[in-house]
């Protein structure tokens, strides 16, 4: 008897198999193989199918090819000793207009083509999400055609989607399918993982589960890196067409180790936010001077003589808003809003501008900020820093002995700010306790009647707002202390105080009345009093910040689960919607068991998104809203300044309506994928700073029910873990709606909003995860 051969090599991952399969065959470009004999030359001990399955999506990939023989070669085609064959046609990059439906015919009929954003699955297949469809479109694998996560993509939809039937008998119809035709713009450009060297090139294996395809690196650009590096690709020339990869360079090697900083920024490069700024955007920023013209300051209305200062985070950097107050001689207050003048840096179309827009929003994750703005202009020209001039545009209000708001402003302005608050520093003069550090500044008496006057008109505006129907939600920020490595030492939720929320309600009063400027209500503009350019002819087209009613089915989901715990809503206008809502955050303030309602009342209503087309901001209670006040770190607000700046003085200005609807939707776009990368940056903090706790307890409130288990949100640190049912004492149902949960034997139940103590039995860092088991 034959006794098998054993080849006693290793066994490879299916990537691994991949990569060197497509070494060897490099080695050998005249020969020709079959996956047997390849595995036999390497002494691996991967089985035929593993093998045969490696070369096949090499020739899927372009990068091998099948012979009639059964055996395979290299691509000649795409590999050469010099360099890699050219594309066969480069993805467009820039940004078409939206389209509308359109029809396309082939074969004597018509098929339907829709543009949308792509939504990746882990198999390679794709959901494409449509404004023009009511439902998804589904794209099978074979026809997503290089497209990746986030994409703007043309879809040619396939024949009427099949039906087939239900439980019940009944006809449902499938989702519609299609095939991606054309990438219109592309959702990243940047992106973490492994490189895999060979002699004359290299290949880069993507880290994210979303990027279904290796990337091709000339030898020439892998830069400083080696084989088995983490580093940062930027894709050069996407190569479109079936069976072909994208080319790349090496931008950044980060070595071979892990750990919070590179896991930090793999979430940034993952959301499409590139590590650092391009070369050309920081020579133009090098080339700004750094001091202010005598002209320039003449062209402006001077504040520096007025009571300027700043409130902040305490580790804030970039300081893009001030407030000035003083009283005028009349007895009337009038204060000033004062913003950063970032457009006076920042010129249209310049390599800056570009890459600003591209970007649109500074990132906050929870231990960095990647900043929309190089930091010469973020941290340094743009910031509002102490005892320096700074250019700035400003709103200007004046309040009557009622403080009741007579008058605005709004023009290019200089300041000279005093002090430069932290909000904590500002909080103990409101709270009458001060430290002597803070009562030996020589403006110490001014700054606290300043502040005095600020807080009691701002808590004024605040009831005013919720007698208008704007909704109270306080979401909770986890914030985190940090050793020198990055580890958290501690995670706690910030404390919103007066001092917060008084600069809240002057930013909120700053930016209402700009938009209420630009698109006054017909009214105003009837009686000719808002002084808005262009008064009396068609609406100036302008950025507004929107957030349409809620959604009633989820309102009406969400007040029967509130009613479970006792708090009954009345929820047949949106008015009482916002009354309900706010009765339930002051009940929460004193009730732990009811805060885990916030976040699920939260989820019930729309987004809020930048639009051209103003239908008013329902969670504030305004008609008209804007974003004017952080121009270093929201491209909306630059925008808003440019078009502002323009229809001032009498002068009408009007942009192209459908280009800024555009420009709305992109930035609304990069602010949700921002936001989801704050959020999985807090979340990888939290499992951080808990794997390092395994085995210590903790009091939370169950937070979530599934048939598993139930979900724990602890108190201080607001992380969430599981609680499995399989680890307690009973087999437990969960009830419809999933609000309990409850045993079969002991009849002991669970429900949303019980206080529990639980101990942290294992956490997934990678993965986000934390399990507990309940203490007793």
């Amino acid at each position: 008897m034959t006794k098998k051969k054993k080849h006693g090599g290793r066994k490879l991952t299916a990537q691994e198999l991949q990569i060197q399969f497509l070494k060897f065959l490099l080695g050998h470009p005249k020969k020709r193989f079959t996956p047997k004999q390849i595995t036999e030359q390497l002494k691996l001990d991967n089985n035929r199918d593993s093998a045969e399955y490696a070369m096949q999506q090499l020739v899927a990939n372009g990068m091998a090819t099948e012979f009639p023989d059964g055996k395979f070669g290299v691509a000649l085609d795409r590999f050469s000793a010099e360099e890699p064959a050219p594309p066969k046609q480069p993805v467009k990059k820039t940004e078409a207009p939206a389209a509308k439906p359109v029809a396309y015919k082939s074969g004597g009929s018509q098929r339907k083509i829709v543009e949308g954003r792509v939504d990746m699955t882990r198999t390679g297949a794709a959901y494409i999400v449509s404004e023009m469809m009511d439902t998804d479109v589904y794209v099978p694998n074979k026809y997503v055609n290089g497209a990746l996560h986030g994409d703007i993509v043309r879809v040619m939809l396939f024949s009427a989607p099949p039906t087939f039937r239900g439980k019940r008998g009944a006809h449902i119809q499938r989702k519609p399918e299609g095939e991606i035709t054309e990438v219109i713009k592309r959702a990243n450009e940047f992106f973490i993982g492994t490189l895999r060297l060979s002699k004359k090139y290299a290949l880069f294996l993507p880290d994210n589960p979303n990027v279904p395809t290796d990337i091709f690196i000339p030898i020439e650009a892998i830069a400083d890196a080696q084989d088995g590096d983490k580093v940062v690709v930027k894709v050069t020339d996407w190569q479109e067409g079936k069976g072909r990869v994208p080319i790349g360079k090496v931008t950044q090697t980060l070595g071979k180790l892990g750990g919070n900083d590179f896991e930090m920024k793999k979430i940034l490069i993952n959301a499409g936010f590139p590590l650092q700024h391009s070369e050309e955007a920081e020579r133009e920023a090098a080339q700004i001077p750094d001091n202010i013209s005598p002209q320039e300051i003449e062209r402006r209305r001077d504040f520096r003589d007025i009571l300027t200062f700043t409130i902040d985070p305490e580790d804030a950097k970039d300081f893009d808003d001030a407030l000035s107050i003083r009283q005028l001689e009349n007895g009337h207050l009038e204060i000033g809003v004062h913003i950063a003048d970032v457009t006076h840096y920042l010129k249209p179309d310049s390599a800056l501008d570009r890459e600003a827009f591209e970007r649109s929003t500074s990132v906050y994750l929870a231990d960095r900020c990647n900043p929309m703005l190089p930091e010469k202009l973020s941290n340094n020209l743009c910031s509002l820093v102490p005892e320096q001039d700074r250019l700035t545009f400003s709103a200007v209000f004046t309040f009557d002995a009622k403080d009741k708001l007579v008058s605005r402003w709004f023009g290019k302005t200089v300041i000279h700010s005093a002090k430069r608050f932290a909000y904590e520093e500002a909080q103990t003069i409101l709270e009458k306790k001060p430290s002597d550090e803070l009562k030996a500044h020589p403006r110490f008496s001014d700054l606290e009647w300043a502040l005095k006057h600020l807080d009691r008109i701002a808590k004024k505006m605040r009831k005013e707002r919720e007698k208008n129907g704007a909704i109270g939600f306080e979401t909770e920020e986890v914030r985190f202390k940090l050793a020198p490595d990055g580890t958290p030492l501690e995670a706690y939720v910030k404390e919103r105080k007066d001092a917060h929320l008084l600069i809240e309600d002057f930013m909120l009063l700053a930016n209402k009345e700009v938009a209420l400027y630009m698109q006054p209500p017909l009214k105003a503009r009837e009686e000719d009093k808002a002084g808005q350019a262009g008064k009396g002819g068609a609406p100036v087209p302008f950025i507004f910040r929107i957030h349409d009613l809620p959604d009633m089915s989820k309102v009406a989901d969400f007040a029967r689960f509130a009613l479970e715990l006792g708090i009954p809503m009345k929820t047949d206008t949106p008015r009482q919607i916002a009354q309900s809502f706010n009765e339930l955050m002051k009940k929460a303030r004193t009730d732990d068991r009811l805060k885990v309602l916030e976040p699920l009342a939260i989820r019930t209503m729309a987004k809020a998104v930048y639009s051209s087309n103003n239908i008013g901001h329902y969670g504030l209670g305004f008609s008209h809203y804007s974003h004017f006040t952080s121009p270093i770190r929201r491209y909306s607000d630059v925008l808003a300044h440019r078009i502002l700046e323009r229809n001032l003085d009498g002068k009408t200005y009007r942009v192209d309506s459908a280009k800024l609807e555009e420009q709305c939707k992109h930035i609304s776009n990069q602010e949700r994928k921002a936001a989801d990368a704050e959020r999985e940056s807090t979340k990888y903090k939290q499992a951080e700073y808990l794997s390092k706790r395994i085995g210590e307890s903790y009091e939370g409130v169950i937070s979530g029910i599934i048939d598993r288990g139930f979900f724990v949100e602890l108190m201080d640190s607001r992380a969430e873990g599981l609680v499995d049912f399989k680890y307690l004492d009973d087999t437990y149902t969960v009830e419809e709606g999933n609000l309990r949960a409850t045993g079969r034997r002991y009849k002991r139940s669970f429900k949303m909003g019980d206080k529990v103590k639980v101990r942290i039995a294992a956490v997934d860092i990678a993965k986000r995860q934390v399990e507990m088991e309940l203490e007793d």
